[in-house]
């Protein structure tokens, strides 16, 4: 139907006319409630948001005189940041002419590799670049997989606490209620035509 009479439409309803789908010939438009419609597409957003499971790189830098205390200490930390699900890089650092003993970095990459076999996987080998040599570890399947259930489990134990709030307890923005503010990247409602164009598509 023509715009206008569109627009005619929603106005006596009481709603507002949104273009869902602006490439679409012609253009695509629904009669809404356009505050419940940018609330509900937030909420689904949000809900995505919380399901994915964010993986972050962390540096560990070691050098070929590295004590074995600190080693340990370095090698534990990397295995509890693999655990969560996320990733490592192992860099061994040299100075002046250690640069000529890379045999050391490597024995110490591989080391690291032996200590974590039974959580890592070698996600990228040993490699040099100028003055240090680095390499990157990932949680393996198994290891990946629990932390994902881990996350999972979290995302319900929260799920439920908020369910189990007394309503009087919940902010505004659990309400359940829409707001009337625009959101960046929503459709906005079509404008109003002049009264006028109103008036003749009634007649």
């Amino acid at each position: 139907m023509p715009t206008e009479v569109a627009l005619a439409k929603a106005q006596a309803d009481g709603l507002n006319l949104v273009e869902v789908n602006p490439m679409s010939k012609p253009p695509v438009c629904k009669i809404m409630d356009y505050g419940r419609f940018k609330y509900e597409e937030k909420k689904k957003a949000n809900e995505t948001k919380k399901k994915q499971v964010v993986v972050k790189i962390k540096e560990v830098k070691l050098r070929p005189k590295t004590e074995e205390h600190d080693y340990e200490t370095k090698v534990r930390h990397v295995r509890e940041f693999l655990e969560e699900g996320n990733k490592a890089k192992i860099t061994i650092m040299f100075r002046g002419r250690e640069i000529t003993h890379r045999n050391l970095g490597t024995q110490i990459l591989d080391d690291v590799v032996a200590d974590l076999k039974d959580v890592a996987v070698v996600e990228q080998t040993p490699r040099l670049e100028g003055k240090q040599m680095f390499m990157i570890l990932g949680p393996n399947s198994k290891v990946a997989q629990r932390a994902r259930d881990q996350h999972r489990t979290a995302l319900l134990a929260a799920e439920k606490e908020k369910a189990e709030r007394k309503p009087g307890d919940k902010g505004p923005r659990e309400s359940g209620q829409p707001t009337d503010s625009m959101e960046e990247g929503a459709p906005a409602p079509i404008p109003e035509p002049p009264p006028a164009a109103v008036e003749a598509a009634k007649t």
